[in-house]
């Protein structure tokens, strides 16, 4: 097939021998599965209305979200609608499947899904193709830690973001009406673990919200609200330069973020927050977004993965087998996907949305 896209392609038209239509499947309607489908509706546009090729965007949601933005939605700085994309709207050349994805079978060119909604029975589909692009992307990486399910707050949707804002506000009127000193100190103390992008971006725009919203209290100043950051490794924003996060790391603790580097959180329980450093304290708000992982879908596949359960993949965005070389008719872009970066010495990409989109773009080429 060879190491380009186009070839690939053509190899594929050759296969197919007298069937017309060319049969795209795309799995997941994230930022890599949907800028991935705009791309290549726009450059197939009068194949795919000549029939001679097709489309279908498979993903549980019938709309895309825009990640990066959640803070910004937490905070209250945008309307939530403004990060939520239809799908429908935006590939009226594609056709979309809202469904789940169960079983990726390449070796039989087929993938197996699930279009049952929530408390329905099964509903199986069968989707036959001749090139795959999976994009299913990542989930929110967790731990066993204990306390952590019952009181940690995620940050990966809409919902949960405009929850985040709704609890940090509540948390503020639970401190001013409250006349137990430790209730109201847990009340002002909001933790988030993992000081990526998201752990960052999200800390960032509701210590703004909240320094504003407390105007409004007779009994709560800026000066009595506690944020801490707990981070794994020995910085923060491990996907951005050294000097980009040390940077960001001295604006945080001039704002009077308390940043605990190479520290873990290891008790959630009642409500107390335990941290390997050894210290104990308080906490009605806990946010956890420690990193995410590639989806669980991947691992249903007959697809090569790597160590950390991500498609390998070559420069080009093309599967590769055992042997080195590209497998025929199958790509893969963003979190899913284990892509040499050309400017960190063969490393793969970091997973975040300028990855996906600059790797859909190619992708699609």
């Amino acid at each position: 097939m060879g190491d380009t896209p186009g070839r690939g392609v053509a190899g594929t038209k050759r296969r197919i021998g007298r069937r017309r239509t060319i049969r795209i499947l795309i799995a997941g309607g994230g930022c890599a599965g949907t800028a991935a489908a705009l791309h290549l509706q726009r450059a197939l546009r009068e194949r795919l209305r000549r029939g001679e090729a097709e489309i279908t965007v498979v993903e549980p949601q019938a709309y895309f979200t825009y990640h990066p933005l959640l803070a910004e939605v937490a905070a209250g700085s945008i309307d939530p609608r403004h990060v939520v994309v239809p799908l429908r709207r935006v590939l009226p050349d594609c056709r979309v499947l809202t469904a789940r994805i169960t079983r990726i079978e390449h070796a039989a060119r087929r993938a197996l899904a699930d279009a049952a909604g929530p408390g329905e029975p099964p509903a199986p589909v069968e989707l036959p193709y001749d090139v795959l692009v999976v994009a299913p992307g990542s989930v929110s990486r967790t731990a066993p830690v204990p306390g952590l399910a019952e009181h940690g707050l995620g940050f990966s949707t809409v919902g949960e973001a405009v929850g985040l804002r709704n609890h940090v506000l509540e948390q503020l009127d639970l401190a001013s009406a409250t006349r137990d000193p430790a209730l109201r100190q847990a009340a002002l103390t909001f933790v988030f673990v993992g000081a990526g992008y998201a752990g960052v971006g999200a800390l960032a725009e509701l210590e703004d919200m909240a320094r504003t919203a407390v105007r409004g209290y007779h009994n709560v100043r800026a000066e009595d609200l506690r944020w801490v950051l707990v981070e794994a490794t020995g910085r923060i924003l491990a996907e951005e330069s050294p000097e980009l996060a040390r940077h960001t790391l001295g604006e945080l603790r001039e704002r009077g973020v308390d940043i605990r580097l190479s520290t873990t959180l290891e008790s959630a329980a009642d409500r107390v927050v335990a941290l390997s450093d050894g210290s104990r304290f308080g906490a009605r708000t806990l946010v956890w977004t420690a990193g995410v992982r590639p989806s669980p879908l991947l691992r249903a596949t007959d697809l090569p993965l790597d160590t950390l359960g991500r498609v390998r993949c070559l420069a080009t965005l093309q599967a590769v087998g055992p042997d080195g070389r590209a497998l025929p008719g199958v790509w893969a872009a963003g979190d899913c996907a284990a892509v040499p970066d050309p400017n960190a010495d063969g490393a793969p990409c970091a997973p975040n949305a300028q990855h996906a989109f600059a790797q859909a773009e190619l992708l699609a080429r």
